[in-house]
């Protein structure tokens, strides 16, 4: 069971989950050290994994047919803490789906959004490629539940500004308070609502508008002056959708790492003034 300890002086918590030290790590084994043979994530592999919560497809539970499967995570940081598994095929994910395939997988986060929201603060976050911190290559994206009276240390809705692309319902910006280089934001238009509110029409527009900005991401990560070393491996980047009212959703590419001036500050230095990343990434064609 997961334990919440506060810090009485800044009122921000931390978990304590001992049961993550036992998660797999397919990004941190050494070159001589082969890789796993089997991905308990793709198909055919589902006995490998706790008994299923949901499917979107055919097939029975625990068995291949499915497009999205949502399960349980093995090691959990909280009491509840599912995986939403994206689609059988281990190497495309969002930015690579087709249209459809983002709209239903929008559409599970919203029905486990719903589901929980009134036990706790829904996270739903995705964790892509391991400068991402993703644990597994097999793209996935993971909820948390966090008890009401914890205070979550989360940002609110930035004002919208240098907007990169936007359509009826969504806008994609780049926050003058962006706090990682090409940072982008994906905000709803209509004000006062959490992301379980969001209608069927509104999750089309977003699929569409989700898909682009990772597209348009993925093109600068690989064409970038930051970091080299970058430019030759596979393109990472952490999402997360706020919990609360006025939400809006957070992409996040991995260009840089934070090192000792910000762990001790609490400060961000961005490289990339928001304004030009917003002119770059609306000049790329997709």
């Amino acid at each position: 069971m997961a334990k919440f300890v506060p810090d009485v002086k800044t009122q921000r918590w931390i978990v304590i989950s001992q049961t993550r030290t036992s998660r797999p790590d397919e990004h941190g084994l050494k070159k001589e050290e082969e890789k796993p043979s089997v991905c308990v994530f793709c198909s055919g592999n589902e006995a490998m994994t706790p008994p299923e919560i949901m499917r979107i497809g055919e097939g029975e539970k625990d068995k291949p047919g499915w497009k999205i499967r949502v399960i349980p995570n093995k090691f959990p940081i909280t009491d509840t803490h599912e995986v939403i598994i994206h689609s059988p095929d281990h190497n495309k994910d969002i930015a690579e789906f087709d249209l459809n395939q983002v709209n239903q997988l929008l559409t599970v986060y919203r029905q486990r959004f719903q589901i929980h929201a009134g036990s706790g603060q829904v996270m739903l976050f995705a964790n892509h490629g391991s400068l991402a911190g993703a644990s597994l290559a097999h793209p996935h994206s993971q909820l948390v539940l966090i008890p009401r009276q914890i205070n979550l240390d989360a940002l609110v809705r930035e004002p919208i500004m240098n907007v990169v692309e936007d359509n009826n319902f969504f806008v994609t910006y780049c926050p003058d308070f962006s706090q990682w280089p090409y940072e982008v934001w994906i905000a709803p238009k209509k004000e006062g609502t959490v992301y379980g509110d969001t209608a069927d029409e509104e999750l089309k527009d977003l699929s569409v508008i989700l898909q682009n900005a990772l597209k348009k991401l993925k093109v600068k990560y690989h064409d970038q002056t930051i970091s080299k070393s970058h430019t030759q491996m596979p393109f990472s980047y952490n999402f997360y959708i706020h919990h609360a009212k006025n939400w809006f959703l957070r992409i996040i590419p991995r260009l840089v790492h934070r090192a000792g001036f910000e762990l001790g500050t609490g400060l961000s230095v961005n490289v990339i003034d928001p304004t030009i990343a917003a002119e770059e990434l609306k000049a790329i064609s997709i």
